[in-house]
C-alpha cells in the first residue's frame, strides 16, 4: 500500500508515520516467496470506534485516568451514575405516570400550604372572617380551570415547547419573550426555596426541636435535589414518584375519612390553643385583605407553565400525554385544595401564629391522632413538599437551554452533561436557591409574596401570545380558541394585578425590580453574542495569506531543561526567535549570557534588568517596544512551565507562567504558547 506522504528532505530521518484515522498498518510476508500484504490493525478499538469513515469515542474514553483524578471520577460516577449516549436519549424520556410526579408535584404540593396561607391573611380580620377560606379557594380552582384549559391550547399549538418565553417570543416578539423568561427564572428560583421552606416546616411540625435548624435542614435538602436531577431525567422521576402518590393516596384517604366523620357526627370541632384565640382582629375585613388572601392563595396556579414546559421531556406522541397530565393534575390538586379548605372552615382550625405547626397537621392529627398514620401523612407531605422543588429543577435548566440557544445566556447552560442533564442550569439554581433560603431564614411567609407575581408575568404574556397567534393564523378552530385563550390571559392578568398591588410591601416590589435587571441582563448577553459573531465575520474574509509572521519571544528564569526545550520549540516557530532574561541580580545575568554561548545555539538573549524587582510589568513593556516596530505583527510567548507529580506539588511553586499566562491572555495581537515539562517519578 503506497502513501501520498511526501519523502523527509535529505539528510533527515524518516519519521514514522502517525495515522489520524488510529489505524496501524503492518506489513506482512505471505508463504510464498514474495508473496506480501499490509494488514490494518486498530489497537486503540476499545477507545474509538471505527463507523462510517468516522471515529466515536466509547465510554472507556471518559475512564481512562489514574490516580486522584480516577479517585473523584469513580466518585462522580457513584453519585450521578455512569455517562449517558446521546443515542439512548429517546429512552430517557417520561411516561405521563412519571411526568405527573416530576412537572405536577409543585402544583399538587402546594395544596399543603395554599389554604393556610389564605387563612393567615383573614385572620388578621378575626375569627369571622376565616368563613370566607372556601369562597376563595373556590374562586382560585375556578381560574384554575380556566388557566388549565388555555395551557392545554398552548401544548397544542407548541408540541416541541410551550415555554411562555418561546410562546411570547414567537408572537410578541423578542424583548416579550425576555420578559416572560425573566419572570419565570425568578419564579422557579422562589419556588424552590418556598417548597423546601415548606418541607421542612412540615418537619418540625413532626418534631419542633428541629425549628431552629430549619435553614440548615433546608440547604441540606437542596442539595440533593441537585444530586438527584443530575442523576437525569428518567432516574429522578423514579426517585420522586413515589412520594407525591403516597401524599395523594393518604390525603385522599384523610379527607374522605374525615367526611365520613363529619357525615356521622363523630368528629367534633376544633379546639385551638387559648394564646392562638382570633376574637378581635387587628384589621378590618376589606376588599384590600381579601385581595391579599387571594393572591396568598394563588400559588396553587403556579405549577401549571411547568408541564407546558417541558412538553419535549414527555414520550411521544409528546402534546397529547402533555395535555392529559395537565388535567390529571389540575382535576387532583383542585379535589385536594377544596377538600382542606372545606374541612379546615368547617372546623375551625387556625393557623399558628408561630409557624411551628401547620394548619395540614393540625387537621390531620385531629382527625386521626399522634399515632403512626400522623407521622407517616406528614413524612409524605414534607416527601412531596421538598420534591416540588423538582418541578423548577425539571424546567430552569430546560429554560435556561432555550435562552442560551438564542443567545440571551450564557452557552454553558445549554450544555448536557454526562448523564443528559443540563448541569449548569441546575447548579445555578441551587445556588440562587440556597442563597433566597438563608436571606429570609426558610419562613414560608416570608417567601411566598415573591412567589406568584414573575409567574402570572409570564402566564398573561403566553396567553396573550396565543391570542395574536389565533388571530393572525385563523387556523381551525380559531375562534374557539381566541375565546379560551382571551379568558386565560384576561385572568392570569387579573391575578398579576392584584398579587402586585396586595403585595407590594410585604415583597412583590423585589420582583417588579428584580425582572427589569434580569432583562437588561439577558438582553446584554445576546448584545454581546451578536457583536461577536459579527466581528467574526468580518475576519473571516480576511486573506489569511496576508498575516504577516509572528515574533517570538522565550521568557526563561535560567537555562534548565524545561527552558531549552521551550527554546528549541520557538525555533521550530521562528527562526528570529529570541530568549528574553528578566532579573534584579546582574550576576546571575552574567552567568545565564556565559551559559547562553554554550547551550543558547544561534537565537538571541536579551537581558532586561529591573532593579525594582519586578517580572510582568517590564516584561510587557518590552514587549510593546518590540510591537511598536513592527505594529501588524503578532507576537508569540513561549512560555516553559514545570508540572509535578501530584496536585498539591503546585503550591510549592511560585506559578510564574500561569500568573502571566492570565495577563496574557488579555493583550491583544498575542499569542500564547505552553511548553510543559512533566517531573517523573525517581
Amino acid at each position: 500500500m503506497s502513501s501520498n506522504r511526501p519523502p523527509a528532505p535529505r539528510g533527515e530521518p524518516e519519521r514514522p508515520r502517525v495515522d489520524p484515522n488510529l489505524e496501524v498498518r503492518e506489513h506482512r510476508r505471505g508463504q510464498r516467496p514474495g508473496d506480501s500484504y499490509v494488514r490494518i490493525v486498530r489497537p486503540f478499538e476499545e477507545e474509538f470506534e471505527h463507523e462510517g469513515g468516522r471515529l466515536v469515542a466509547t465510554e472507556r474514553t471518559m475512564h481512562g485516568r489514574t490516580g486522584w483524578s480516577s479517585t473523584m471520577l469513580g466518585l462522580r460516577t457513584f453519585l450521578i451514575g455512569r455517562p449517558i449516549s446521546s443515542e439512548e436519549e429517546h429512552s430517557e424520556r417520561l411516561t405521563k405516570v412519571k411526568a405527573l410526579a416530576i412537572f405536577s408535584s409543585d402544583n399538587i404540593s402546594s395544596s399543603a400550604y395554599g389554604p393556610e396561607e389564605i387563612l393567615r391573611v383573614l385572620s388578621f380580620a378575626g375569627a369571622g372572617a376565616l368563613l370566607l377560606t372556601l369562597p376563595i379557594a373556590a374562586l382560585i380552582i375556578g381560574m384554575l380551570m380556566i388557566v388549565m384549559l388555555s395551557y392545554r391550547q398552548t401544548i397544542k399549538a407548541y408540541p416541541l415547547g410551550a415555554s411562555s418565553y418561546l410562546v411570547a417570543s414567537d408572537n410578541l416578539g423578542d424583548r416579550a419573550g425576555v420578559t416572560a423568561a425573566a419572570s419565570l427564572l425568578i419564579g422557579y428560583v422562589v419556588t424552590v426555596a418556598v417548597s423546601v421552606s415548606a418541607g421542612v416546616a412540615a418537619l418540625t411540625s413532626i418534631e419542633p426541636a428541629l425549628f431552629d435548624f430549619r435553614v440548615v435542614l433546608g440547604v441540606a435538602l437542596v442539595g440533593i435535589l441537585a444530586l438527584g436531577n443530575l442523576r437525569g431525567i428518567r432516574e429522578s422521576g423514579s426517585i420522586f414518584m413515589a412520594p407525591t402518590y403516597l401524599y395523594i393516596v393518604l390525603l385522599l384517604g384523610i379527607m374522605g375519612y374525615a367526611l365520613f366523620r363529619l357525615a356521622s357526627g363523630s368528629l367534633p370541632d376544633y379546639v385551638s390553643p387559648p394564646e392562638w384565640a382570633l376574637e378581635d382582629g387587628s384589621s378590618a375585613l376589606g376588599l384590600f385583605l381579601i385581595l391579599r388572601a387571594f393572591s396568598q392563595g394563588a400559588v396553587a396556579l403556579t405549577g401549571v407553565e411547568a408541564i407546558s414546559d417541558g412538553v419535549p421531556a414527555f414520550q411521544a406522541p409528546e402534546w397529547r400525554n402533555a395535555r392529559t397530565t395537565l388535567t390529571w393534575a389540575t382535576i387532583i390538586f383542585g379535589v385536594l385544595f377544596l377538600g382542606i379548605a372545606y374541612l379546615v372552615t368547617t372546623l375551625g382550625i387556625i393557623p399558628d401564629p408561630s409557624e411551628e405547626q401547620t394548619v395540614l397537621s393540625l387537621l390531620i392529627r385531629h382527625v386521626v391522632g399522634d399515632g403512626w398514620l400522623l407521622v407517616l401523612a406528614q413524612v409524605a407531605t414534607a416527601l412531596i413538599l421538598v420534591l416540588a422543588a423538582n418541578t423548577s429543577f425539571a424546567d430552569f435548566p430546560r429554560l435556561s437551554s432555550f435562552l442560551a440557544r438564542d443567545g440571551f445566556m450564557p452557552r454553558q447552560f445549554g450544555f448536557r452533561g454526562e448523564r443528559l442533564a443540563f448541569t449548569t442550569g441546575i447548579l445555578a439554581l441551587s445556588a440562587m436557591a440556597v442563597v433566597l433560603m438563608i436571606t429570609f431564614g426558610g419562613s414560608v411567609a416570608g417567601l411566598i409574596p415573591l412567589y406568584t407575581l414573575g409567574v402570572f408575568v409570564a402566564f398573561t404574556l403566553s396567553q396573550t401570545g396565543m391570542l395574536v397567534r389565533w388571530w393572525r393564523r385563523r387556523e381551525l378552530g380559531w375562534r374557539r380558541g381566541l375565546l379560551i385563550n382571551g379568558l386565560g390571559a384576561a385572568t392570569t392578568a387579573v391575578v398579576a394585578v392584584v398579587v402586585g398591588s396586595s403585595n407590594f410591601f410585604q415583597g412583590s416590589w423585589m420582583v417588579i425590580v428584580l425582572v427589569p435587571a434580569l432583562m437588561a441582563l439577558l438582553l446584554g448577553i445576546r448584545s454581546h453574542y451578536r457583536a461577536m459573531a459579527t466581528q467574526l465575520k468580518v475576519d473571516a474574509r480576511a486573506d489569511d495569506d496576508t498575516v504577516p509572521d509572528p515574533i517570538v519571544i522565550v521568557p526563561i528564569a535560567r537555562l534548565d531543561p524545561p527552558a531549552r526545550r521551550a527554546l528549541a520549540f520557538a525555533r521550530h516557530i521562528s527562526p528570529d526567535a529570541t530568549g528574553v532574561h528578566i532579573t534584579n541580580d546582574p550576576d546571575s545575568a552574567a552567568a545565564l549570557r556565559k551559559d547562553w554561548e554554550e547551550l543558547g545555539g544561534p537565537m538571541e538573549l536579551v537581558v532586561v534588568e529591573s532593579p525594582y524587582r519586578a517580572l510582568i510589568g517590564p516584561l510587557l513593556r518590552y514587549m510593546n517596544a518590540l510591537q511598536a516596530q513592527a505594529p501588524d505583527r503578532p507576537i508569540v510567548v513561549v512560555l516553559s512551565e514545570i508540572v509535578p507529580r501530584h496536585w498539591w506539588e503546585n503550591l510549592l511553586h511560585n506559578q510564574t507562567s500561569l500568573r502571566l499566562k492570565l495577563r496574557l491572555f488579555g493583550r491583544k495581537n498575542t499569542i500564547v504558547a505552553d511548553v510543559p515539562y512533566h517531573l517523573h517519578d525517581e
